[in-house]
């Protein structure tokens, strides 16, 4: 099954939902920043909240970014999403290891520490939308959880789960979004948390077989969920050598000088991707002589 992400609303219109399976965008992930077991668990799990959280927007130009800044040792992860779901992302320290919890788990609250979640939105206005929040327990899901009731007045529930073969591949990685629209009746909640208690986890469900949709089927049993759109994102990056060679000529006529001095290739390596950039010190004077 391909990556996928459904939006819904239920009771009526008083609860929209999101679900996502994104195991390929994860692996690509793993891959491309080859991450460490626990790394590629936080990394996965904000990269499933990103493209859930981006098929929030409307706008065909607006992009989200999840920024967590943290003391603990993975160092702090990033992640870009669009209004199709398609996300991007990175770690500070990819390659941190720790030892799983009591409960076998991977041990993603102990590799961020305490910090900041920040939820940045822009949306084509004078200013970006930004929200902030201290992260709670680390885990992600919980700290998203405490963002939209805090910063956006929003009653949510979030799950999210990275679910690791073996041999060190990704076997399963999504999670859902549950939110409360304003005025919803007091049954209407009462059945959304009992429905909630009931449910295994997002890694038990995925591996189970259970898609995005069925995910929402049960997360909303009673409630008349409803699929309004169904998405396929990708982990798509926008770099480019054009990107990157406007970067080097932002750099001025003194540095450029000196980094022909060298007479040696100047490499550029993109943070999100991984994908590698070659200049030439021949490169680099057209650069500096304008001719780039």
């Amino acid at each position: 099954m391909s990556d996928t992400v459904v939006r819904a609303y239920a009771a009526d219109g008083f609860v929209r939902a999101f679900a996502a399976s994104v195991k390929d965008i994860v692996s690509f992930a793993k891959e491309a920043h080859g991450t460490s077991p626990v790394c590629t668990a936080a990394l996965g799990r904000l990269l499933a909240a990103g493209t859930m959280m981006g098929s929030m927007m409307k706008g065909h130009a607006d992009v989200l970014t999840l920024l967590v800044r943290c003391d603990g040792p993975i160092g702090g992860l990033c992640v870009t999403a669009d209004s199709q779901g398609n996300v991007k992302g990175y770690v500070n320290e990819p390659l941190v290891m720790l030892p799983p919890k009591a409960d076998h788990h991977f041990d993603v609250g102990g590799a961020l520490g305490n910090g900041i979640l920040s939820v940045i939105r822009d949306l084509g206005l004078k200013e970006p939308y930004v929200g902030e929040v201290e992260l709670q327990t680390g885990e992600i899901a919980e700290d998203l959880t405490y963002y939209f009731a805090s910063s956006e007045q929003t009653p949510s529930v979030v799950g999210l789960g990275v679910l690791m073969n073996k041999d060190n591949t990704v076997a399963q990685a999504g999670g859902f979004i549950i939110q409360l629209m304003p005025d919803c009746p007091e049954d209407v909640i009462s059945t959304l948390e009992q429905n909630i208690k009931s449910i295994p986890s997002v890694t038990e469900m995925l591996a189970g077989g259970m898609s995005p949709q069925d995910i929402l089927a049960k997360t909303l049993t009673g409630l008349n969920p409803e699929v309004t759109d169904t998405l396929s994102p990708k982990y798509l990056c926008n770099c480019s050598r054009d990107r990157y060679a406007k970067g080097l000529m932002s750099l001025g006529k003194k540095d450029l000088d000196s980094l022909i001095q060298g007479e040696e290739d100047i490499e550029v390596v993109c943070r999100f991707c991984g994908k590698k950039y070659t200049f030439s010190a021949e490169d680099l004077r057209e650069m500096r002589d304008g001719n780039a």
